[in-house]
């Protein structure tokens, strides 16, 4: 019987489940760094030897600092260390922050590793005395080595930095032009939060000599990104002028290409549909201006509000731009078409029926593109409009539910996951880290589209093409698109669609080519359109495109629209009425419920899925995500189907008795679990599902994934206890601290292999969901769940003071027994209310 078909409850929302405790991660077998032993003198003589060459650069950058007025502790040289081949760097042993000696970057090609380390004036002493004390293997007063062996053996050249050891980009986007183009300049705050105005104040100065010498004049961009270790701001030089003055702009810690929007699909030819919109309008019920409900913000090119379909969602107050000389109207259409399917869905849908129709929501827009491109608003940072753009309708209505949808992204998939400034913006304002009181926000962002030239390699070109910028950022629901449109009715049609029903979409980009340790994206996939088989290339039709509104009511009210942008808005649309009907779930857990409702389709599992290994399943999540998101099992729990979901908050470090910050709290969830009701199942089949999902705070800088400038303030993790262990066991096994004499329990013999995903797949970015298969007596035996920490800058900068901070987390857990006929629902409501009579208030159905 269809989910819808059934009787409906609330999902469980619970409290006073969760038991904290303090946390540490049992010894694992970590990969261990092996570097050749050197000939110490051979290997010494170099490297000093090549110290002494930069230690006469540094002199003559000092001479050039001080002619340029920089302020004494801003003196310094950039030095630029490199691997053997196939040997690892230790880059963290490079910095020494004490001393002022800062790691920059770190690069890789070729097998080989390159670190760009900034070393004030004066400090260059220390690597002399490194290097002289591996050379006579000093040892301290226990006779212990503190040679620094393996630091020194790792490394095969240091020199003085160039301006290409600072660029962190893909290097053939390295400027080679004569003429002046825009860089995306990182800066080291180095604890100095004025770093952006003193730089723009050496820009500004340095730009008046150029004015004199007849060159083109520097100058920065307004607006910059602020991070716990890094601002981002634009710089328009030329190659000439900041290799000229490298020397002097002691601050930069990396350059990267700033991106340039994709340009949007033209809309397709419009259809006359006014008697269908009058029909529509006049069964359709929208919420009242002073109705508490979720907004859409839509942070797109404008809507153009004057539309039939649009004006009673759209108050005028709730129209914004990021710059007031571009209006607030749609210049383009592009946002108008986001508007429409954001609060309607496919109006094919809606015109082909006589139903009633309820919007649960309304909408905000935010101008955040020009009507007329220009070099100026290529110099804008895209991460700093987004900013701008997400605080103007908090300024306005700051309690308001809202979701922000956002469908512009870079044209190009070259960061391949790497965090970049306008990804860790979009981190950055999900979890509410942009300013002292900003809230979290629920972010919905497009994965990007495949390079229209490539469609003829459908399939194989999803794969290709990577996730563009911004949608790699972790906090976001990033959104790709399937399709179940496959019947062209066009008279002149006779290809067969590119797609089969529910696979995905010939313009979705994928992460399959990403580095395994970034996150698993899409999150979700929704319809994006499809494309037919043409004789020289596939062909884009009317009939497999989604119907929306236009921009040009003149021309008429309906137009085309397609591609992850329509899946965005759609994802959108689906997030509010969650939001709706759980108005006090946090933007975590939306994201998790979203997730969390979502199923592979037939056609993803056969094109994806050989053997069913876990490996599959991980590379099934880089391409469909977790899959097509379905609202009844979103929003309701039926008798043999039941969802509990716990919002919570864990301090994930503390400082320890040395001072340094250690793992702080693991969460013990006892569920009320229908243990009794399963155990008499016996062996029957059913299914649990967890999905852990809470917001990091991004750190943003290329100095190491997993080295202690990693970008994540903390990660989190689950674990479900095993049919065989005890709740004794169960934490033993995940904590050290649990542990009697340092002992650890049992354990279960073999491995927990019945999760479609497993813990060494499922574990990446911030949002973990995995499937439990097996029989209902096994099942009975799980009721706890840990949720425990793992590291991040909160806990490895102690500096930043960040690790006492607390991280909030939505765990969410859903029960399936189909087709047996069993109320697991009432089980659990029965155990609920028992606990609800002891302790009112506990639980919220």
């Amino acid at each position: 019987m269809p989910t819808d078909a059934r009787k409906r409850h609330r999902h469980f929302v619970l409290e006073a489940v969760t038991v904290a405790e303090r946390f540490r991660r049992p010894a694992g077998q970590g990969p261990k760094t092996s570097i050749p032993e050197r000939d110490r003198a051979e290997q010494a003589s170099r490297l000093l030897s090549q110290l002494s060459e930069v230690r006469k650069s540094a002199i003559q950058a000092r001479k050039a600092q001080e002619e340029a007025g920089l302020q004494l502790d801003r003196l310094g040289i950039q030095v630029e260390f490199h691997s053997f081949r196939d040997i690892p760097l230790l880059v963290e042993r490079l910095a020494r922050e004490n001393m002022g000696i800062e790691l920059r970057n770190v690069r890789e090609d070729d097998g080989h590793i390159y670190a760009t380390v900034f070393v004030p004036d004066g400090k260059l002493v220390h690597f002399e005395k490194v290097f002289r004390d591996y050379l006579s293997r000093k040892t301290d007063k226990n006779d212990q080595p503190i040679d620094n062996r393996l630091l020194v053996d790792s490394i095969k050249r240091l020199r003085v930095a160039t301006l290409r050891a600072l660029w962190t980009d893909d290097p053939a986007l390295f400027p080679n032009e004569d003429h002046a183009v825009w860089w995306e300049v990182w800066l080291s705050t180095r604890h100095d939060r004025e770093v952006a105005r003193r730089f723009r104040g050496l820009v500004e100065a340095l730009g008046r000599n150029a004015d004199q010498r007849s060159q083109p004049s520097m100058r920065t961009a307004r607006g910059q990104l602020r991070f716990p270790e890094r601002t981002v701001v634009m710089l328009y030089a030329s190659l000439e002028q900041l290799q000229e003055f490298f020397v002097i702009l002691t601050g930069v810690a990396e350059l990267r290409r700033p991106k340039r929007t994709a340009e949007f699909f033209e809309s397709m030819p419009k259809h006359d549909q006014y008697q269908l919109l009058t029909a529509l309008l006049s069964r359709t019920h929208f919420p009242s201006v002073t109705d508490v409900v979720p907004h859409i913000c839509l942070l797109d090119t404008g809507v153009n509000r004057a539309h039939p379909l649009i004006e009673p969602a759209l108050s005028h107050t709730n129209l914004h731009t990021v710059e007031p000389g571009w209006a607030t109207a749609d210049h383009e259409g592009h946002g108008t078409k986001m508007a429409g399917l954001a609060l309607y869905g496919d109006l094919a849908d809606l015109l082909d029926s006589e139903d009633h129709v309820y919007i649960t929501h309304r909408l905000e827009s935010v101008k955040i593109l020009p009507p007329v491109a220009t070099d100026d608003h290529d110099s804008r940072h895209h991460g700093y409009v987004t900013q701008e753009a997400v605080v103007r309708p908090d300024v306005v209505a700051p309690h308001r539910l809202r979701v922000f949808a956002m469908a512009v992204t870079a044209a190009d998939d070259r960061d391949a996951g790497r965090p970049s400034a306008w990804s860790a913006a979009a981190d950055k304002l999900a979890a509410g880290a942009d300013a002292e009181s900003a809230p979290r926000r629920l972010l919905v962002v497009s994965a990007g589209n495949v390079d229209a030239d490539q469609w003829q390699n459908y399939p194989d070109s999803n794969e290709t093409d990577r996730i563009h910028d911004p949608a790699q950022a972790w906090n976001v629901l990033t959104v790709g698109a399937y399709t179940n449109l496959v019947f062209a009715t066009e008279a002149d049609v006779y290809d067969e669609p590119l797609a089969r029903a529910g696979a995905l979409s010939p313009f979705s980009t994928t992460s399959l080519l990403w580095e395994k340790h970034w996150p698993l994206k899409p999150d979700v996939v929704f319809e994006g359109r499809n494309l037919i088989s043409g004789p020289h290339r596939p062909l884009n039709i009317d009939s497999l495109s989604l119907l929306t509104t236009s921009h040009q009511i003149s021309n008429g009210p309906m137009s085309l629209t397609w591609a992850t942008s329509a899946a965005t808005a759609l994802a959108s649309r689906f997030a509010a009425r969650v939001m709706a009907v759980y108005p006090d779930l946090w933007p975590e857990t939306i994201r998790g419920i979203i997730v969390h409702s979502a199923t592979w389709t037939a056609a993803m599992k056969d094109m994806y899925l050989a053997t069913g290994t876990k490996t599959e399943y991980v590379r099934l999540l880089r391409r469909c995500g977790f899959g097509v998101p379905d609202l009844q099992r979103a929003l309701w729990s039926v008798a043999d189907s039941l969802t509990m979901v716990v919002q919570e908050h864990l301090q994930p470090f503390t400082r320890g008795s040395a001072r340094d910050p250690v793992l702080g709290d693991m969460h013990i969830h006892r569920l009320p679990w229908p243990r009794e009701v399963l155990e008499e199942m016996g062996g029957a089949e059913v299914e649990m599902r967890v999905t852990l999902s809470y917001f990091i705070e991004p750190n943003p800088s290329a100095r190491g994934v997993r080295s202690r400038y990693r970008y994540e303030s903390c990660g989190l993790r689950f674990d479900v206890q095993r049919a065989v262990e005890g709740e004794s066991d169960f934490r033993k096994r995940i904590n050290v601290l649990a542990r009697t004499g340092g002992e650890g329990a049992d354990r279960p013999s073999g491995r927990d292999s019945d999760w479609l995903v497993g813990p060494n797949g499922r574990h990446r970015g911030s949002l973990h969901s995995d499937i439990w298969q097996g029989t209902a007596a096994d099942l009975a035996q799980r009721g706890r769940i840990a949720v425990y920490p793992t590291t991040g800058w909160w806990k490895t900068r102690p500096k930043l003071e960040r690790y006492e901070d607390e991280v909030r987390y939505a765990l969410i857990v859903s029960i399936r027994a189909p087709d047996t006929g069993v109320d697991l629902y009432s089980e659990v409501y029965n155990i609920v209310t028992q606990a609800t009579a002891l302790e009112a208030g506990s639980v919220a159905i």
